[in-house]
This record gives C-alpha cells, structure tokens and sequence, in this order.
C-alpha cells in the first residue's frame, strides 16, 4: 500500500451492503464507531489513492456501514471492496499519556529483558482479549523468526 508517514489506515472496506451504493467497513478505531468521525477519506486500493467523502454511516450488527459521496450503486461500490482506508494522522484526537495508536508503534525494535533484539514491529492484530504485535527479525535479530507478542503495557512477556 501507498501511503505516506503523515497517514495512518483506520479501517478496510470488506464488501457491499444492500443494493444502493453502502459498503462494510472493518474498522480498526476504538470504539468501531469512531471511524464515523472521519468524514475525507482516501481508499488505497491496487496502489491507487481515491479521495472520498463519508455521507453517512451507522452500526450494522456488528459491524460498521457506511455510504460515500457519488457512490450509489451496488456494482460501483463492489469496486471498492478491499480498499484501506486511510485518514492525516493530523485529525487524529489526543491520547491520554500512556496510551498510543497502532502507527506510533509500528517500526519499533523489539527487545528482551536481557536487551536482545527480537526484531521490529511490523503490524498489530487485533484478537479480542489484547492486540497482538507481529514482530518480524531485522539485521539486529537474535533469530530470522516471526513472533506473535501480546501487547500488555507494563508487562514483560
């Protein structure tokens, strides 16, 4: 994905809804409704950045639905299916002091309680219970191995 250091993705067009034009959204804000309050989006879809704006959108289940400026037909919309959605990290709120967004941690080295390196953040996942930090080797690592890490501030793993 294009995407440049002043941005950050907070969420993925999944597929359509209903026949006029609305789209799932997998949202990665807390809570899933946040991503309602970002109305300039830019889809990154296949290396291309679309410019969109958010019309409307509402809870659906359990997930989030959403309709966008001049997209009213189901087989225009379909075409987004896949796309990240991407925000300015500028319109991002504030966070409380310890507390921080996915993108501040991706990229940082990883390291033991013994100060050996593990590798560095590539990407979060989500499980549920706790985020999960995929950390990948770097030229610095102990190893070559991925690890699934459980983000638990405060603790040692």
């Amino acid at each position: 994905m294009t995407q440049s250091s002043q941005e950050t993705v907070i969420g993925r067009i999944t597929s359509v809804f209903g026949v006029k034009g609305w789209l799932k959204v997998y949202s990665f804000t807390d809570p899933r409704e946040g991503i309602l309050d970002y109305r300039d989006w830019t889809l990154v879809l296949d290396g291309k950045r679309i410019p969109v704006k958010l019309e409307e959108g509402r809870r659906q289940g359990q997930g989030i639905v959403v309709r966008l400026k001049g997209i009213d037909d189901r087989e225009l919309a379909r075409t987004y299916s896949g796309a990240d959605i991407v925000v300015s990290i500028a319109e991002l709120p504030p966070l409380p002091e310890g507390e921080y967004y996915w993108y501040q941690l991706e990229g940082l080295d990883v390291f033991t309680v013994d100060g050996e390196c593990l590798g560095f953040v590539h990407h979060l996942l989500e499980t549920g219970a706790n985020d999960v930090l995929v950390v990948r080797a770097n030229a610095g690592s102990i190893d070559q191995k991925e690890r699934l890490i459980p983000y638990l501030p405060g603790q040692a793993v």
